[in-house]
């Protein structure tokens, strides 16, 4: 992707709760692109996120936050299909190829999730800008917190790989 042309900002998914309400981690990520979004020009938000245990899908909760922060409906793109981090990637370059965003693609998520997210981005031919990650920790609870960084390991250890392997077979 060129760094000309009009900037996307990608957010990752996370948890929707029972009644469709937005996990605390999910509205993090989501004000951590508003707050970016507001110092570029015309930007494209991209929700990336399926359904999970509750309906509706992770981007579907993700626009709704967008809207409320103002952001035109038709500045947002949704990807619900994405079921993790790996097949968030892959769906959002087919979203930003077909929409023709050519310009610098920004990536919104927690801080423990942050590294992953940039190298599987890179993988598929980007060039990502981190957001700055919410400050906040992903959980309130200490096992919690470190539940969350600890599983990046297993992740990472199997995202690469795959996306190694999918990219050398040009199916990234």
């Amino acid at each position: 992707m060129s760094e000309g042309g009009r900037p996307a900002i990608v957010i990752f998914g996370a948890a929707v709760q029972r009644g469709g309400r937005p996990s605390r981690m999910l509205t993090r990520r989501v004000r951590a692109a508003c707050d970016v979004g507001r110092k570029l020009a015309n930007p494209v938000y991209v929700a990336s996120g399926g359904v999970g245990k509750f309906h509706p899908s992770e981007a579907a909760v993700m626009r709704r936050l967008l809207m409320r922060a103002h952001v035109p409906f038709e500045h947002i793109l949704l990807d619900e299909t994405a079921t993790d981090t790996l097949s968030s990637v892959r769906a959002v370059r087919r979203l930003l190829e077909e929409h023709e965003i050519t310009g610098p693609v920004y990536v919104a998520t927690s801080k423990f999730h942050l590294p992953r997210c940039m190298i599987l981005m890179r993988l598929a031919g980007f060039r990502p800008i981190a957001c700055p990650p919410p400050s906040a920790p992903p959980s309130r609870r200490f096992f919690r917190r470190w539940f969350w960084r600890l599983r990046e390991i297993p992740a990472l250890a199997t995202d690469v790989p795959l996306a190694l392997l999918r990219r050398l077979f040009g199916r990234l």
